[in-house]
């Protein structure tokens, strides 16, 4: 015969209500090896995977449509397959990661590539602003599209209008991130913090590494070698080339400028994010720009016989693999840890 519950109806009610509660609490999500927990997602994510998304498009389109019309010289950033996969290589990277964000998973991976991109755009933001509306006030030698330039008159295309707008919707969806960064609960079981320290110290020699490089074009006119045909002898003439980054004035001064602090200052940044993937998608927003930047000198110096292909242009590419290593280094420690 079964005993009486002896507790008042009161009791048995209470414990009942806390029996209740505690199946109808909602167990978090935990995926295998890594034991990431995705709680809290505010509506700010998607709203920055839709930016970085439209910033793609724009980029997408921008990379096909007159760019500028230099002296009556019509240019595009697009004039083969190589070009077209240089152009597409930052697009491409920010419309998969706007669909992660759009469909909310693994949001900080999304928002940390959104605010490194933004803070990066910034000055390159500046930069462009310059090429199309203040170059012509000081003119100089230019490389613009792959081709040797003098900015004595120039006039702005569609590709450069849809370039502005997708470097703006860039910066205004690393905005939107930061500000959902501290909303989303998305946690981990700590993989990364045995190889954090000896990460972000080869995070910082590179960006310091990259910094120094982004202040040589990665394409530039090579000296030519010329003989005196009275005496025979062999000088060197230098020929003017393109304007480096942190001798131009104005706007693409202090573009330059920004795009090296933040350079720097991501490096350090990135590596030292929560969770995991959270370092890996801010670690991927440096590789990415870095990567490309070299790999516009390389094509500049490919499609043109007037242009050669600098060391820092090459240790720009160098570096954008580096990049990606301690990308893939920061994607794999969850292995480590399983």
């Amino acid at each position: 015969m079964p005993a009486r519950d002896a507790r008042t109806g009161t009791d048995r009610t209470r414990a009942t209500a806390r029996r209740n509660s505690v199946q109808k609490q909602p167990v978090a999500p935990v995926l295998t090896g890594d034991r990431l927990v995705v709680g809290t997602v505010p509506p700010l994510v998607p709203a920055t995977g839709i930016l970085l998304v439209l910033a793609g498009l724009l980029g997408i389109a921008a990379a096909f449509a007159p760019y500028l019309t230099v002296d009556g010289q019509q240019l595009r950033q697009v004039h083969g397959v190589g070009s077209a996969l240089v152009a597409l290589l930052v697009p491409a990277v920010q419309l998969a990661v706007g669909a992660t964000l759009i469909r909310r998973a693994v949001p900080k991976f999304g928002l940390a590539y959104a605010s490194v991109a933004a803070a990066l755009a910034v000055g390159q933001l500046l930069i462009e602003i310059y090429r199309g509306r203040s170059s012509t006030s000081r003119p100089g030698v230019e490389v613009l599209a792959g081709e040797v330039v003098l900015t004595s008159g120039i006039q702005v295309g569609a590709g450069w209008v849809l370039g502005i707008g997708s470097l703006v919707l860039t910066v205004l969806a690393g905005f939107v991130g930061m500000a959902a960064w501290g909303r989303t609960v998305m946690e981990d079981r700590g993989a990364l913090d045995a190889v954090r320290a000896p990460l972000a110290g080869a995070a910082v020699l590179l960006g310091v590494a990259t910094a120094i490089c982004l202040t040589v074009p990665a394409a530039d006119v090579p000296d030519q070698l010329r003989t005196d045909p009275a005496t025979g002898i062999e000088s060197v003439v230098t020929q003017e080339g393109p304007q480096a980054l942190l001798e131009r004035p104005g706007l693409a001064l202090l573009g330059g400028l920004l795009l090296a602090g933040a350079l720097l200052l991501c490096s350090v940044v990135a590596p030292s994010l929560r969770p995991r993937l959270a370092v890996v998608g801010g670690l991927l927003g440096v590789a990415v720009a870095v990567l490309a930047a070299g790999l516009v000198g390389l094509q500049d110096a490919a499609s043109s016989d007037d242009l050669e292909w600098t060391v820092p242009g090459m240790g720009l590419v160098a570096l954008g693999l580096a990049f990606l290593a301690l990308t893939a280094v920061a994607w794999r420690a969850r292995r480590s840890a399983a």
